[in-house]
């Protein structure tokens, strides 16, 4: 039995929540009554309900995220009703901006920003039976170096099934108007020797798979350097995940990471736009000459797997303007792009855009655009398959010869257009299309314009580059089944797969 309960839904069975391991480092001599439950969403809410209720909990604290508020919500009513005397405080960035979009009235308190203090100064008060707090407590950042860190509260399970999540840095020093983070344009950093020391403690214990939730880990180049030079160091295999800005790779940062080996770095690269006009209107600096030589650095002289983001929907944006992007960093790079959908987050100033350039929102999580001026509703859909296909096919490595082939006239965006509108109505959904279904589709469209045979070979490279597999059916009707395909660089592959699993 427990007096806390710590709890959150996370998106995937691998992550972990830093911030409930943050609350719990932070209980000082409550920690003892504290345990943390994690679940995933899309989880029965009442099966949730009836494990966290199990303990007896005095207190439930539940982490709030974009992915999770629905389930969160859910989840609060059916606690409250089942068990009305136990306190439920909610937290983290889903409920710290207002307008709050989804419906927490039963939640006891709301506590908005870094909980690690307050939520210990809550918890205690409430146990004592004397607590005079207001429903919502409006947090002060904390003193990122006086609080306790959180990495010993990772645990064995922990270290060896899921990803570790960490930070060196709090804030961002841009003032992106769609990110949460540029309201913290003021950087604070923990102090390098005591995080590596931290970090060190869990090399010890096993981890080998790290997440750094660092907004812009490359914008102080003596702490990405003191951190790459510490990883390169070690001889075992591990996996890391920065998030990094386009336009500051200095050389001594570029003699580092060619070092790293394949299948050890990932870089998830915030690109959003390439036009100019776009990124002014919403306050995100470009320095296009610079994007475009480290794109190609890293694509070149690198085996770092990069995720690059573009986002559809941005005010005064239009669908051909993105379709440029798209074709453009197609030519620069070798990685994954990800088409994201914009979302208007409370907190932030997007909503200024709004009147302007008729901007409309989903009012639920994710709260994603519906329609602007420049894209209709329609138009908007057709753009969220394209996302949902772009996934499926490009960016799962599953197909790289055969998009090569698609694209082979630079025509990315334009191609890819016609076929994601051509997918959907062939398939009538984005969801629940196997490899073999998804190999037979691409054959029957690119055989409009392309000689079957070389179609045919081309997607059973790809379908049979990884060890395993079986020639799709609809294939042996077209390749005879006495065809030698000779297994190119399967364990390049296998790596390739595993990598983009993350």
């Amino acid at each position: 039995m427990k007096n806390i309960i710590l709890t959150t839904l996370n998106a995937r069975y691998s992550h972990t929540s830093l911030g409930l391991r943050y609350l719990i480092a932070n209980l000082k001599e409550l920690k003892e009554q504290a345990e943390i439950l994690e679940f995933v969403i899309n989880s029965s809410v009442q099966t949730i309900a009836e494990q966290i209720l199990e303990k007896k909990p005095k207190i439930i604290g539940i982490a709030v995220y974009i992915w999770n508020a629905f389930d969160v919500g859910e989840l609060v009513k059916v606690i409250k009703k089942v068990s009305p005397n136990t306190m439920v405080i909610l937290g983290g960035p889903e409920v710290s901006y207002t307008p709050l979009r989804v419906n927490f009235d039963m939640a006891d308190y709301i506590i908005c920003g870094e909980g690690e203090v307050s939520f210990y100064n809550l918890c205690k008060e409430l146990l004592e039976g004397n607590c005079t707090q207001s429903r919502v407590i409006n947090s002060p950042k904390v003193d990122f170096e006086k609080i306790a860190l959180p990495y010993d509260d990772y645990t064995d399970f922990d270290i060896k099934n899921r990803h570790i999540y960490v930070e060196n840095a709090r804030g961002c020093p841009f003032e992106c108007e769609f990110c949460l983070s540029s309201i913290e344009t003021k950087m604070r950093y923990l102090d390098i020797d005591i995080f590596l020391e931290q970090i060190e403690k869990l090399w010890i214990r096993g981890a080998r798979s790290f997440k750094f939730i660092d907004r812009t880990f490359n914008i102080k180049i003596s702490y990405a350097k003191a951190i790459l030079n510490y990883f390169l160091a070690k001889k075992e295999d591990y996996f890391l995940h920065f998030e990094v800005i386009p336009d500051n790779f200095p050389e001594e940062l570029r003699d580092l990471i060619k070092q790293f080996k394949e299948g050890c770095l990932q870089l998830e690269v915030g690109i959003q736009t390439l036009n100019l006009d776009v990124a002014k209107e919403i306050r995100r600096n470009l320095k296009i000459d610079k994007i475009k030589d480290n794109l190609r650095f890293l694509s070149q002289e690198t085996h770092a797997h990069m995720h690059i983001d573009l986002i559809i929907g941005l005010p005064s944006e239009s669908i051909e303007s993105f379709g440029k992007n798209l074709n453009q960093l197609y030519t620069l790079s070798t990685g994954e792009i990800q088409v994201g959908i914009l979302k208007k987050l409370s907190g932030t100033t997007l909503d200024r855009h709004d009147k302007i350039y008729g901007m409309v929102y989903n009012d639920s999580p994710p709260y994603d655009i519906l329609q602007n001026d420049l894209i209709s509703f329609s138009q908007m859909q057709e753009m969220k398959r394209f996302a949902r296909f772009w996934d499926i096919v490009y960016n799962s490595g599953n197909f790289q010869k055969t998009t090569a082939l698609l694209f082979e006239d630079g025509k990315v965006f334009e191609n890819f257009y016609d076929l994601s509108k051509w997918l959907y109505k062939r398939s009538e959904s984005t969801y629940k299309i196997s490899l073999d279904r998804m190999a037979e589709f691409l054959f029957e469209y690119m055989s409009k314009n392309h000689d079957k045979e070389l179609i045919a070979n081309t997607i059973l490279e790809d379908v049979m580059k990884v060890g395993g597999r079986k020639i799709p059916p609809f294939l042996k009707k077209i390749i005879p089944e006495t065809y030698d395909f000779a297994q190119k660089d399967v364990s390049k592959a296998n790596k390739r797969q595993q990598l983009r699993s993350n």
